[in-house]
């Protein structure tokens, strides 16, 4: 997919396509292409998460003035975790624009999902420099926050961990435990990926920048597995 396709296909425009361009340009494609003159997306990832946070925590702050501060971290985290925002840049393309190492592209596991959440946070960052904050809180309006509404709804910004220890204990008479499965990338940009066993069975993986995220992310994930609301 080409840039102007990319952009026509999810109605953004942008002045300057360098910047966009950027935004899915992972470290390893660089580290394996050699080539010079590219910039990773690890700077403009580092932007967008922080300007997601604040539309995110401003957002949830003025639409639920009843709720207490550990209920709206739980929306938010919700929100920004790596699955929601893996999963929404799946759905905007942008596994089609990722220029990646030819071993990060075969790899369509849940270390492909932190990527995709990496780079929609690179796109935000962009998408700040290029036009402010009204046009990025737009784009996360449409993209992000429409989905607050079914995450409160039906719990998903409830403690999964303590959820899964529940239910499978319950039903299986077990007490999940995780177990770290692969740890990559340099110091400033680990991935952690983490498996969530009752007892012999791997039920799920979960892949994140922290084991405490991972292990989040491997009970969700085995939640929907389990169909467990």
């Amino acid at each position: 997919m080409t840039i102007e396709e990319f952009k026509e296909r999810n109605k953004i425009s942008f002045k300057n396509d360098k910047l966009l361009e950027q935004a899915f340009i992972h470290r390893s494609y660089i580290n394996e292409s050699g080539r010079t003159g590219l910039n990773h997306n690890e700077r403009l990832e580092f932007l967008g998460d922080a300007v997601l946070e604040l539309i995110v925590t401003e957002y949830l702050y003025e639409t639920y003035p009843n709720q207490n501060e550990g209920d709206l971290t739980a929306y938010r985290s919700a929100l920004v975790n790596a699955v929601t925002l893996g999963e929404v840049a799946s759905y905007l393309s942008f596994n089609d624009m990722m220029r990646l190492s030819k071993g990060e592209a075969k790899d369509v596991t849940r270390a492909r999902s932190s990527i995709l959440a990496d780079a929609y946070e690179a796109f935000i960052g962009a998408l700040y420099l290029d036009q402010g904050y009204a046009a990025s809180k737009e784009f996360i309006k449409n993209t992000i926050l429409i989905k607050t509404e079914d995450i409160i709804k039906n719990g998903l910004y409830k403690d999964a961990k303590s959820l899964v220890q529940e239910r499978a204990q319950d039903i299986y008479s077990v007490t999940p435990f995780y177990k770290l499965l692969d740890e990559e990338g340099p110091d400033h940009d680990k991935r952690f990926t983490v498996g969530i066993f009752f007892g012999d069975e791997k039920v799920a993986e979960g892949a994140g920048k922290s084991k405490q995220e991972a292990e989040t992310l491997a009970a969700r994930e085995a939640i929907k597995i389990k169909n467990w609301k």
